[in-house]
């Protein structure tokens, strides 16, 4: 679980220090859903929670703090999806754990999308947000550029290719979070896996169905 915020960064939380700080977290995920990044309060955090302002206090320092400690959270259940994709082929196989690792992202995107929301929102005001966005992508994209350059196909440069790839599936699953985009999570995966998967081995890849 992600850890608390500057306040607590030093010291070991017990137990009940751990759960107030999830249910804080759960809480700011809550605000930034119904009033997004610039109008949340700490005040709105604090209700939501059922908790008081010394609680808040004892483990964020403000709601960037918090905010923060969210992108965290982000990041690390991005971090271990990336992981989990297997190997990269150019046969059936390969376009289907495409699809279920894609599945994956959507579900993962979606659950998230508050924050998701919020740090866009953030990103046009500070750079300390761009830059955890910046390192939770490329992340994804070094991942990503591994299975490439593994799957010995014919993408000449697996970085460049990696960065595209992770550049289209971001934003289609940033459109269908914010609503941009009127498709199901498993839909939108099959496009996806379709399109992906025929930029990086140069063959024609029917949609798969289920």
């Amino acid at each position: 679980m992600t850890g608390a915020g500057a306040p607590a960064a030093s010291r070991a939380l017990r137990s009940q220090g751990r759960r107030t700080v999830r249910r804080l977290l759960e809480a700011g995920v809550e605000v930034l859903a119904a009033k997004g990044y610039h109008a949340a309060r700490v005040d709105d955090v604090v209700r939501a929670a059922s908790t008081s302002h010394g609680t808040f206090y004892r483990y964020f320092a403000n709601k960037d703090d918090l905010f923060r400690a969210l992108l965290v959270e982000v990041g690390e259940a991005m971090g271990e999806h990336a992981e989990s994709l297997g190997p990269l082929t150019a046969d059936d196989a390969g376009r289907e754990e495409l699809r279920r690792w894609l599945v994956g992202f959507a579900r993962l995107y979606d659950r998230f999308a508050p924050v998701v929301r919020a740090w866009v929102e953030a990103e046009m005001d500070t750079d300390q947000f761009g830059r955890v966005g910046a390192d939770v992508l490329a992340g994804f994209a070094g991942i990503l550029t591994e299975r490439i350059e593994a799957a010995d196909g014919p993408v000449d440069d697996p970085a460049s290719a990696a960065i595209v790839v992770v550049a289209m599936i971001e934003r289609a699953n940033y459109y269908a979070a914010v609503g941009h985009l009127a498709i199901d999570p498993e839909p939108l995966a099959d496009s996806l896996a379709a399109a992906v998967h025929a930029a990086l081995f140069g063959i024609s890849t029917p949609r798969v169905s289920h």
